[in-house]
């Protein structure tokens, strides 16, 4: 069986076109939109992903400012600075980075950021309002696994989805919007019992785990689809996928590559929030 690939590049450049032009035109109104990116790290994976955001921003018409905290900074300080930000006119958008300082959670701070720039959908009422239904941001990851999909045509409606992962970044947002897509949805972790039973029933299959080459043959079933979500750093530095791309190519209806699927569609996807959260905010 060939497997098709399901690249994101040519969804990230339309959706940045799109993203690019309402900037602009925000812009030509005397107010670029304007995202704060907040820092409280030294990770090196970090460090390239805020520049990879900034250079993003920039192509698209977004102004962004990156705010370092510091490795040493508290919950107490990142709080303070995220509550703000919120309350900044100025600040369109809010990105907070990780991973925080030793001792710190998400959890412990990501309520300081208000919904309606909360465009990575990290707080809890943003979880929330997804989870029922009410306007607001998700988290770009999962909504770029969605879009992605339906870019390629890949049929959701009525089908079985197999979600492994069960993170509140990807896992969980995702099944909400994938029900939304009116899917039947299962959600595997690590306590799953026979994985492979599960996922090899499933007509889609997502992996989102952070554990390069998890899915093999054995987990896919002939002709699913399988999205990768997964971005594990080698030995070598190279980026690979939870998903054994040689093993499950040949019985995969549909692939995505890693890089270079799942990835550009959510920087994208970002990059368009951000947008929103200004035209909103005017």
């Amino acid at each position: 069986m060939d497997t098709t690939s399901l690249t994101g590049k040519e969804l990230a450049a339309a959706i940045n076109a799109d993203t690019k032009q309402r900037a602009a035109a925000l812009a030509g109104t005397g107010a670029a939109p304007r995202l704060a990116l907040v820092v409280a790290n030294d990770d090196p994976a970090s460090a390239w992903y805020v520049k990879s955001l900034n250079r993003a921003a920039e192509r698209n018409g977004i102004a962004c400012e990156n705010i370092e905290l510091g490795v040493d900074a508290t919950a107490a300080d990142i709080r303070a600075k995220l509550v703000e930000l919120s309350a900044d006119p100025s600040v369109d958008a809010i990105m907070l980075q990780t991973p925080l300082p030793k001792g710190v959670g998400l959890d412990d701070v990501s309520p300081a950021i208000i919904a309606a720039k909360d465009v990575d959908g990290v707080s809890p009422l943003s979880l929330g309002l997804l989870a029922t239904g009410l306007p607001g941001f998700p988290p770009a990851t999962s909504e770029a696994v969605v879009e992605l999909a339906k870019h390629h045509g890949v049929a959701l409606s009525g089908k079985h989805v197999a979600v492994v992962g069960r993170s509140n970044v990807v896992g969980k947002p995702l099944a909400q919007l994938l029900l939304a897509e009116n899917a039947t949805v299962t959600v595997c972790h690590s306590r799953t019992t026979d994985l492979p039973g599960v996922t090899s029933a499933a007509d889609v299959v997502v992996a989102a785990v952070g554990r390069a080459g998890l899915i093999k043959a054995e987990h896919v079933r002939e002709g699913a689809v399988v999205i990768d979500v997964g971005t594990n750093e080698g030995e070598d530095g190279s980026i690979t996928g939870d998903v054994d791309a040689a093993a499950v190519t040949g019985k995969a209806a549909a692939l995505s590559p890693v890089p270079g699927g799942v990835g550009p569609v959510t920087t994208a996807l970002l990059m368009r929030h951000v947008v929103q959260a200004a035209e909103n905010a005017r």
